[in-house]
């Protein structure tokens, strides 16, 4: 299995609201609702996560999905111990018998058999049944699950079905208005807001390119981490060029144009 879990209640990250979605969120909490957060890549939907949990003063348990995720990864499978064949909790198992947040990252990139596990949670029963071990879970008053995905990367062969989709109530994410991103990027990387603003300025061309020569724009995290190469002393068109760049294509003749587009916003 290849996930990246995390588990954390204590700090609070950082998290710019561009709306009403904390209170979304908490109010879907509350009422022991299941929650779709859409959008593009990198634009803060995990980082609210994160912040909500630590709000909320909630476990949090985040699976970064893939093409090979299965459901008994979630749920869990008998493996030998010691000689012994001993049943072993997945993520979603665990966080449904201990309460808490169980966030799937891209959940349209795991097999299509977890969205079976998921439909008996998403509604009024809010169990998980574990037909390997003969269980019925009921999900604490705690329990939340907070699934999110990319409408606008994933093909016509991985998207939510319509009967998935509408388990959940959903919140749409973008990317913040310039001026906040400004604001973000600065606090977080240290850079001066005035030197942040052009690189704001080419992320924000380069996001009008999506679905033309690119596949994704530049997330609000690159730019973080082009401010902080800069702030660290490094040439702003090379961290440019390393951070904002490289990391969406590998198409000699789009990185050239790419390129030329930097040379015009970052003097």
């Amino acid at each position: 299995m290849n996930m990246h879990l995390r588990h954390s209640t204590s700090h609070i990250p950082a998290y710019a609201p561009a709306g009403n979605e904390c209170v979304l969120f908490e109010t879907a909490w509350t009422r022991q609702l299941p929650l779709l957060l859409k959008g593009p890549t990198g634009c803060g939907k995990t980082r609210f996560v994160s912040h909500m949990a630590a709000k909320l003063g909630l476990p949090l348990t985040t699976v970064s999905c893939h093409d090979d995720l299965a459901a008994a990864d979630l749920t869990g499978r008998y493996l030998l111990k010691g000689g012994d064949t001993v049943w072993v909790d997945g993520p979603l198992t665990r966080a449904v018998r201990e309460g808490g947040i169980c966030y799937l990252d891209e959940v349209v990139e795991a097999r299509k058999d977890v969205a079976v596990v998921l439909h008996p949670l998403t509604d009024d029963r809010r169990i998980l049944p574990l037909e390997r071990t003969g269980e019925q879970l009921e999900a604490p008053g705690s329990f939340m699950l907070v699934v999110s995905y990319n409408p606008g990367y994933q093909s016509l062969l991985k998207t939510l079905k319509p009967s998935t989709r509408q388990r959940f109530v959903a919140i749409e994410f973008d990317f913040l208005p310039k001026a906040r991103e400004i604001e973000v990027v600065a606090e977080e990387s240290g850079l001066d807001a005035a030197r942040v603003e052009p690189l704001v300025e080419l992320a924000r061309r380069l996001r009008a390119l999506k679905g033309h020569d690119l596949e994704e724009g530049v997330s609000t995290r690159l730019l973080v981490y082009c401010a902080s190469l800069i702030d660290a002393g490094l040439d702003p068109r090379e961290a440019v060029r390393s951070a904002m760049i490289e990391p969406l294509t590998d198409e000699p003749d789009v990185r050239t144009a790419l390129l030329e587009l930097m040379q015009a916003v970052i003097r």
